[in-house]
């Protein structure tokens, strides 16, 4: 490729961070870019909580658009952000080697984590899904609405009164945040959680074939695997879902998780290994389906 490639992103401190780790990727191999940060519309409104919104995409739109109109080449996206089904004519084109995908409980204090259920605490995060894990584990706790980018949530959490708030451990890692007292915790993930996706036109195939240098073909089929089985479970209901797919060798591990959107006392789980040899999609398709059975057989 002769010409400078276009990066579209998000303009907070971590999406510039991961636009970045990209462009310095493909200078590796000679290609040149540009980086043109935009606003997204969930970057705009940091009052709603994102499952008031009603919204797929909500960080990625903007971008679509700017690909679709030819005014970026290419999209950096954090790929839970991404929704389970692109607009028509785009595609993700690759996927690097994923970061760690685990949820850290970030305090200014320390917090003693045995005697948490034994005590009442005031929890920040503006995910549904760390909601319910959280009140599912510690239901005698508060949990309130936390919006932003990592920088403007940590800023919010110095100015409250809460114990703690919830981030994604790969974006604390990857801006090196400091000078707080940090917990990892042992949630299942939202499907993608610490990917990034490059997402590109599918027309443009000297683009396509560039990327895929980039991509990582096992964190590629893990963070599939996990949108195969958001999607399928989104088709049946709009509760928080969580689940990691992993591999080793040529077998695969996936856990799963679905809470009632009412009760978060509630969850259905799945976990089981498959091989390589087989269609894994088909097979997280196939238990997901199962689960949403499962749940609506108490419901």
């Amino acid at each position: 490729m002769n010409k400078t490639l276009r990066i579209g992103t998000r303009d907070s401190r971590l999406a510039l961070w991961q636009a970045e780790f990209v462009a310095k990727s493909l200078q590796n191999i000679g290609i040149l870019t540009e980086i043109i940060p935009v606003k997204s519309e969930g970057d705009l409104n940091l009052t709603t909580p994102l499952y008031e919104m009603g919204i797929q995409g909500i960080f990625t739109k903007t971008l679509d658009v700017a690909l679709l109109e030819k005014k970026i080449d290419i999209a950096v996206h954090s790929f839970k952000d991404v929704p389970t089904s692109l607009p028509k004519g785009l595609v993700v084109a690759a996927v690097p080697k994923r970061g760690i995908y685990t949820d850290t409980l970030v305090s200014r204090k320390p917090i003693d984590l045995i005697s948490l259920s034994e005590v009442t605490c005031t929890i920040a995060t503006g995910s549904v899904r760390r909601k319910a894990q959280w009140l599912h584990k510690y239901p005698q706790h508060v949990v309130v609405p936390l919006r932003g980018n990592v920088l403007t949530r940590l800023q919010k959490l110095e100015t409250h009164v809460w114990d703690g708030a919830i981030f994604a451990s790969a974006g604390l890692q990857r801006l090196e945040i400091t000078g707080y007292y940090t917990y990892e915790l042992p949630f299942l993930p939202a499907p993608g959680q610490g990917a990034l996706a490059i997402v590109a036109r599918e027309e443009d195939e000297k683009i396509l074939q560039t990327l895929h240098i980039l991509h990582h073909s096992d964190s590629g089929l893990c963070v599939s695997l996990e949108k195969t089985f958001l999607k399928t479970l989104e088709g049946g209901c709009s509760a928080p879902i969580a689940c990691l797919a992993t591999l080793e060798g040529q077998r695969g591990y996936f856990r799963g998780e679905l809470y009632d959107i009412e009760d978060f006392s509630k969850v259905y789980s799945t976990e089981f290994h498959f091989s390589l040899d087989e269609d894994a999609h088909q097979i997280v398709k196939n238990e997901a389906i199962k689960l949403l059975e499962k749940k609506k057989k108490y419901d």
